[in-house]
């Protein structure tokens, strides 16, 4: 039976801390305490699992253990135990890592509260910590971390306090619980501001730096990893000015800051004391300069490659068998297949790099590690199916998925578990590819936390090694034999088929906004749109991007799943979509009808009959890719926008908060204003017009200009639970979380400091914001996934219901169309939806606004009731 432990692979993220607690404790003990013997076993142990041979540091500890044990030294007997047990869970021997803990913890309960048991009883919590998060054990983990700060507090170590400050924060995030996990990550950094120069600094920052980065601050994370860089200066530190430089490359990176990440990698190789760093820090570089060569000019970057490339081939050659040297060969062979694809035939290079892969299973098997050995086999059983030697590379596959299954290191089983659903797809085996396919995305939403965090040997791009994997199990459950040329319904699809393609896209929704907050803070636990009967009068669209065909699947009350599919590559739907994106946006241009008419035939015309005889009143739409990016209102029959048949929303996916009635009584807002020129972003002057007729329609509290501030609103939002919050000012939607942001007077404020200033009001235990409206802002032009940032505001936020818009339009248009909405939604007893629908036709009845782009911007997101 397959295990699966959600937060399995985390444990990695925190094994410098447990490796670290082992040296600091050794260290700490008075030199007469370890029988010389015992001593040097641990150091040996101590060695080994450094050097990522955790095979033998785990058979070396055992001794250590057993010979102590011998001797009646119970508190070396614990430490050593407690280091197996480390050993062990890198060796995904979970029960004996369990059972050396517990022996652990039992024979330091005995000891006295010297600072020497209070050392060791927090390094065993520390494991233990590591231990119960790996087993998805999370709330235990965080409460455990806690005690192993307190212990190693009490013991003054402060570096090992640090350290489980910062796995906790870690447990935090994986509960959802972003902002208590930041403020820990705060607090801690607060502390090392006011620590004197040190290895121990150096540490925590270097820590503290990687743990921002995965959580996604990068601007934070970059700050303190030039102070951990800085401090490593000073102390004249190599190894930990390699290190710093390492993390920070990494971090800038991730910034795109491709430039600077060069010259800190090779700053990291020329300073490097180990081979294993120095070899990190130019495949880094290789990677790097391969994937963007034209942070150098083109002249520079080919022959550097080229120059490089047998160099680090060299050093990796020369590295002893552990861990790191296997990781080294398969990024070093990835990398050189990557620069030689688009320059030759692949066929010249692929001997060579399964030669380099070959060795990696080897050395994997010499030193006991399966993990490393499982993922070296997958990645050559993907070289063969590179060069179409489809049985080989399933033996290869289905070896190194067994093993992955075995050690439950979900994160590459469901790599393997995708290849093999390819390998099957390809030998012709369609219901084996669809189980394997199956099992893949099983382990993905197992992994929903570690996918946006993740930084350690397999390096996540979600584009590439995620998204693909639902999109491609789509399209086998609602592939047809002989589709049709022209849309229409496809009787091939089973219900069951749908239901389950739905399923995938729903996960797929959750795993795009977990990408973009990089937190997986999305609850899922709600209504299933699909299966909604709150409202029989809305039926639900789901269109569908997939490489070769427009898949659309729709849900009507009462009927079975609607489904069709238009036979067309991806890349004309999406210069469609981009087509008619610019059309709408052009003022002088009257092309828009074409192209809203070509998309309306493609998602609409198939089903318009169904819709006029089953009652609808309202589409929800929930949009895919450039889908997101094009206001569904704009749609054109021939002869009417679908805004005139039909209210309008979008979800972010198939599952929200249970839809229900806006609650009308005394309805009042927070609004909140900027009218003038600030931080380059152009004077809104129609704003306050907007802002005073909003506040006498429903009345409530103006924040204004300098009135409206980060501070204010947040104070103001704590003293009353406003039903609506409309904030009108300038603001952008990315595909970026950073990037995301509304302008207030003193800053900008992005979507996940938003978050915390709106979320205030459930701590309190108020009632959910029922409508968040954000006026004159716009998606971000050229990001093929910046609507992202309207979805992800929307579903951080917290509110029911979000009204935004997709573009910038004249504020002096956006007036009339509020003014109009809050009328509708205070006297009119509409819905939300329908409330909008009658504000944007009032507009686009006045002849000065006739044209979309004035009236289609606007889009609701979430509860349409």
């Amino acid at each position: 039976m397959k295990m699966r432990h959600p937060q399995h692979k985390s444990l990695f993220h925190v094994k410098q801390g447990l490796l670290l607690s082992v040296g600091l404790v050794l260290l700490a003990l008075p030199l007469g305490a370890i029988a010389q013997t015992t001593e040097a076993l641990v150091e040996q142990g101590r060695q080994l699992y450094q050097n990522g041979e955790f095979s033998a540091a785990a058979t070396v500890w055992e001794t250590a253990a057993s010979r102590s044990g011998g001797e009646g030294n119970r508190l070396e007997q614990a430490v050593a135990l407690s280091n197996l047990s480390a050993a062990l869970q890198e060796l995904g021997e979970w029960e004996r890592a369990k059972a050396a803990i517990a022996q652990s913890l039992a024979l330091i309960e005995s000891e006295s509260d010297s600072p020497s048991s209070m050392r060791v009883l927090a390094q065993i919590l520390n494991t233990r910590g590591g231990l119960e998060f790996t087993l998805g054990q999370t709330e235990a983990a965080v409460t455990t971390w806690e005690q192993a700060a307190d212990a190693y507090r009490q013991a003054g170590e402060k570096s090992g306090e640090y350290r489980a400050m910062i796995n906790q924060a870690r447990a935090l995030q994986a509960l959802g619980l972003y902002r208590r996990s930041l403020t820990r990550l705060e607090q801690l950094q607060t502390r090392l501001a006011q620590e004197t120069d040190s290895d121990t600094k150096v540490t925590a920052l270097l820590a503290l730096g990687n743990a921002l980065r995965l959580v996604g601050d990068l601007e934070q994370s970059e700050e303190v990893l030039w102070e951990s860089l800085q401090t490593a200066q000073r102390l004249q530190s190599p190894s930990a000015m390699s290190e710093s430089a390492i993390a920070l490359g990494n971090t800038v990176r991730a910034r795109q800051n491709g430039d600077s990440a060069l010259v800190l990698y090779q700053q990291a190789a020329a300073n490097a004391e180990s081979a294993d760093t120095q070899v990190q820090a130019r495949l880094n570089a290789l990677s790097l300069l391969v994937e963007n060569p034209l942070i150098l000019s083109d002249s520079a970057s080919e022959p550097l490659i080229q120059s490089w490339i047998p160099q680090i081939q060299a050093q990796i050659e020369a590295l002893p068998p552990s861990r790191m040297a296997v990781y080294a060969r398969i990024k070093f062979a990835q990398t050189w297949l990557e620069w030689h694809e688009g320059k030759s035939s692949l066929s010249s290079v692929l001997p060579e790099a399964a030669k380099l892969l070959g060795t990696a299973v080897q050395q994997a098997k010499s030193i006991g590690d399966l993990r490393a050995e499982s993922y070296a086999l997958g990645n050559l059983g993907e070289l063969y199916e590179r060069d179409g030697q489809w049985q080989q590379a399933q033996i290869l596959t289905q070896r190194a998925l067994e093993l992955a299954e075995y050690i439950n290191a979900v994160d590459i089983a469901y790599r393997w578990e995708w290849q093999l659903g390819r390998l099957l797809l390809a030998i012709g085996d369609r219901p084996g590819a669809v189980i394997a396919y199956s099992e893949a995305v099983t382990s993905l939403e197992s992994l929903r936390l570690d996918l946006v965090t993740t930084n350690r040997e397999v390096q996540f791009s979600f584009r590439d090694s995620v998204e693909p994997v639902y999109r491609e199990l789509v399209a086998l459950l609602l592939d047809v034999s002989s589709p049709s040329p022209n849309p229409k319904s496809s009787p091939g699809v089973s219900q069951e088929n749908l239901q389950k393609a739905l399923q995938a896209i729903e996960s797929l929704k959750l795993a795009e906004l977990d990408n973009f907050f990089r937190d997986a803070c999305v609850d899922s636990n709600a209504v299933e749109l699909d299966k909604q009967q709150v409202d029989l009068t809305a039926a639900i669209v789901y269109p569908i991007v997939l490489d070769d065909r427009l898949e659309v699947i729709v849900s009507v009350p009462n009927q079975p799943l609607q489904h069709y599919s238009t036979p067309l590559p991806k890349e004309e739907i999406e210069q469609t979509l981009i087509t008619l994106r610019r059309s709408l946006v052009t003022r002088t241009s009257r092309q828009y009808r074409v192209h809203a008419n070509t998309v309306y035939n493609w998602l609409i015309a198939p089903i318009q009959d169904t819709l006029a005889n089953s009652g609808i009143k309202t589409l929800v739409f929930v949009p895919d890719g450039l889908f997101r990016n094009i206001p569904m209102a704009a749609l054109y029959d021939g002869e009417q926008f679908l805004l005139e048949k039909y209210s309008i929303a979008v979800s972010p996916g198939l599952k929200l908060n249970k839809p229900q009635p806006l609650k009308r009584q005394s309805l009042k807002a927070l609004t909140a204003g900027l009218t003038e020129e600030r931080f380059g972003f152009a004077q809104l002057p129609n704003v306050a017009i907007e802002v005073e007729q909003i506040n006498a329609a429903l009345s409530g509290i103006v924040l204004m200009d300098d009135g409206f501030t980060r501070d204010t609103l947040q104070q103001q939002l704590l003293k009353t639970p406003f039903p609506v919050v409309h904030i009108a000012t300038h603001g952008q939607f990315s595909s970026s979380a950073e990037d995301t942001f509304i302008l207030a007077w003193d800053d900008r404020i992005n979507v996940n400091e938003l978050d915390s200033l709106l979320r205030v009001r459930n701590r309190s235990g108020t009632e959910a914001l029922e409508l968040l409206v954000l006026s004159a802002c716009q998606t971000a032009t050229g990001d093929d996934r910046a609507a992202l940032g309207l979805a992800g505001m929307a579903v951080r936020a917290g509110a029911r219901s979000t009204l935004a818009t997709l573009w910038y339009i004249d504020d002096a248009a956006t007036v009339p169309v509020m003014i109009d909405f809050y009328k509708s939604l205070n006297e009119g007893n509409l819905t939300k939806s329908e409330a909008l629908r009658q504000a944007q036709l009032n507009l686009l009845k006045n002849p000065d606004y006739q044209h979309p782009i004035y009236w289609a911007a606007y889009v609701l997101v979430g509860n349409w009731l």
